[in-house]
């Protein structure tokens, strides 16, 4: 009976005694619910069969086969599992590039390959001693203690002391040969910068500091605000000089309150630009645009549309505007118009349109016409109906008639204030003359290029002249360039002894630069005799000495001595001067035999382009 009473309890005790093992907060939640697994399942089974049944439904109405759309599902099920195991492999073999699988192909790049190469580089790569280990140095394989400030080798191992001391002046010593060579570098860009007429002695002022600043991080800006018209100028040159003037740019430089906007460097602005210049500046008065290809036709309408108060206008390179708009230019402006400089035209600006600028603009006081292909005797000749000239720059491509130069200057010449004639290589000592008797207003002249004038010619020229002292020469090339007579004939052609010693003698009171570059036939003597030191010439600031291969270093140290004010010497081709003490403050340019320094105790600005000299 008892046996009987303890069966049912142990019955019990093993069903309550079942395993069962843990539960998820989903079972729990399906459960509390009374959502069966089957039940889902189920239901699943069901939908798929109402959908084939449906499928077939379809299918026989269409009269299509259930097989062929059975086949169409195994196609493509077919397709979407070989697109399954394509991304698969690519995953795959992303795992695979690790970093030691990156490390395996640069050593199998570089023709490391092999067993012995696996286990150089598992050497290579094992872990370094910790301070107090032993250790062998790698260059000298010297025993050494560890500590925290062992050096590594070029090769990944550890130096001894004096291995790492050695290393570390090897690295000064490069670190200085690199120094170095920065710094000829620089010195050269300093040179090469200084024919661009950059010369700025001492220190940089904040200002130019600042400048400097904003060209370097010119993408940044947004506006220059109210900068004064020499500073925009000064951005403006030093942007132009390094190529980064573009429609973003330009912007920067535009303002409606504005009358004057000089561009040194156009090359990369589209004719819209130049469209929008003007109509953001409407009330500009006077325009500078170098290299500016794009200016076409379409400017010169919308100029002559929004009636643009144009008073001064310099172009060059303006090859786009043709014939017929220029004389439309000149008709419209011919009242106002005062300034005109035109440079490198070589498609238009013919004689018959220049003849249009002398109808229309008669109150022109500044004309500057170099490098224009087409013009020739004719332009030449009209330009003395331009009775108002007081600035004339002419530089004619082709060959001229001297008797029409002569004429010129006659008419002319008692207004004129400014006279370049560069390249007239066929005028005589006629026209030399004339400038003695015609001109006596004149503080600047240059007359270059020219191998038929003779030395008596310019001697006469400043003999008694009633012109004052003048403040700007430019007389180089002025040479015979008969090569057979290396020494020039016994009358000297050119600029020689004479008219050099009667130039100084006229104008070197006043004289600020002089420019006698090539003119080969003034001798040692003379030059010696004008710079000897005692001779004074107060004001000179800027000379040319170039290919005068007869100075020497004693004539460079008289000049020194004889120009107090003296800033800058170009010296190119002197291969006399060697070794010349400079003095403090002056630039001595293009002497290969001077010292290391090229500028002694001078800071000079490489970074700032005054544009070319008129």
């Amino acid at each position: 009976m008892q046996s009987l009473m303890l069966w049912p309890r142990a019955g019990r005790r093993a069903a309550n005694n079942q395993i069962r093992g843990p539960q998820s907060a989903l079972t729990d939640f399906l459960a509390s619910n009374n959502i069966s697994a089957a039940q889902i399942s189920a239901d699943y089974e069901r939908r798929q069969r109402e959908a084939r049944q449906q499928q077939e439904r379809i299918a026989a109405a269409n009269g299509e086969s259930v097989e062929q759309n059975d086949e169409e599902e195994r196609i493509e099920s077919a397709a979407q599992k070989k697109k399954r195991k394509r991304q698969q492999e690519k995953t795959l073999a992303k795992i695979k590039v690790s970093k030691d699988h990156k490390r395996q192909k640069k050593r199998e790049d570089e023709g490391s390959d092999g067993e012995n190469d696996d286990v150089a580089w598992d050497m290579y790569t094992k872990k370094k001693p910790l301070p107090g280990q032993l250790e062998n140095c790698e260059n000298c394989e010297k025993r050494f203690t560890v500590t925290a400030y062992s050096k590594t080798g070029p090769d990944g191992g550890l130096l001894c002391t004096k291995c790492s001391k050695e290393q570390e002046d090897q690295k000064k010593k490069d670190q200085q040969s690199k120094k170095h060579g920065v710094s000829r570098d620089k010195r050269r860009h300093v040179q090469s910068n200084l024919l661009d007429g950059i010369v700025q002695i001492g220190s940089k002022t904040l200002q130019e500091l600042c400048i400097k600043e904003v060209a370097n991080n010119i993408h940044e800006v947004d506006e220059f605000g109210d900068l004064p018209q020499s500073l925009l100028k000064r951005l403006s040159q030093i942007l132009s000089r390094r190529r980064i003037i573009t429609s973003r740019t330009l912007d920067l430089f535009l303002r409606p309150d504005l009358e004057s906007i000089d561009i040194y460097d156009c090359g990369k602005l589209e004719t819209e630009d130049y469209i929008k210049l003007f109509s953001v500046v409407p009330t500009v008065q006077n325009l500078n645009l170098r290299n500016a290809g794009q200016f076409k036709d379409e400017v010169i309408d919308y100029m002559i549309e929004r009636d643009v108060p144009i008073r001064s206008l310099q172009l060059e390179a303006a090859n786009l505007v043709s014939n017929r708009k220029w004389g439309e230019f000149f008709e419209k402006y011919g009242h106002r118009l005062e300034n005109l400089k035109l440079s490198w035209l070589d498609y238009s600006m013919d004689d018959d349109t220049f003849m249009g600028l002398i109808r229309h603009c008669p109150n022109v006081k500044r004309l500057k016409m170099k490098k224009c292909f087409r013009l020739g005797d004719k332009a030449l000749a009209a330009m003395t109906e331009l009775r108002q000239m007081e600035h004339l720059s002419l530089r004619f491509p082709t060959a001229t008639n001297p008797g029409v130069l002569a004429h010129l200057i006659s008419s002319i010449g008692p207004g004129l204030r400014t006279l370049s004639l560069e390249g007239f290589s066929d005028a005589d000592d006629n026209a030399l003359s004339l400038i003695h008797s015609s001109c006596t207003q004149l503080s600047k002249l240059r007359f270059t290029e020219n191998d038929f004038c003779t030395d008596i010619g310019f001697a006469s020229l400043f003999t008694n002249w009633s012109n004052p002292a003048l403040a700007f020469i430019d007389f180089s090339s002025n040479r015979s360039v008969d090569y057979a007579i290396p020494d020039g004939p016994e009358d000297p052609i050119g600029l020689a002894s004479g008219g050099f010693v009667a130039l100084m003698g006229h104008s070197g009171s006043r004289l600020e630069r002089l420019d006698i570059s090539s003119c080969r036939h003034i001798t040692y003597e003379c030059l010696a005799k004008v710079f000897d030191g005692k001779e004074q010439y107060p004001v000179l600031k800027d000379i040319n000495i170039s290919f005068l291969t007869k100075i020497d270093t004693s004539i460079v140290a008289g000049m020194f001595k004889s120009c107090p004010e003296l800033i800058k010497v170009t010296a190119f081709g002197c291969f006399n001067v060697n070794e010349v003490a400079v003095p403090k403050g002056v630039a001595l340019i293009g002497v290969p035999n001077a010292q290391d320094s090229i500028v002694l105790e001078a800071d000079l600005d490489a970074d700032v382009w005054r544009g070319p000299t008129t």
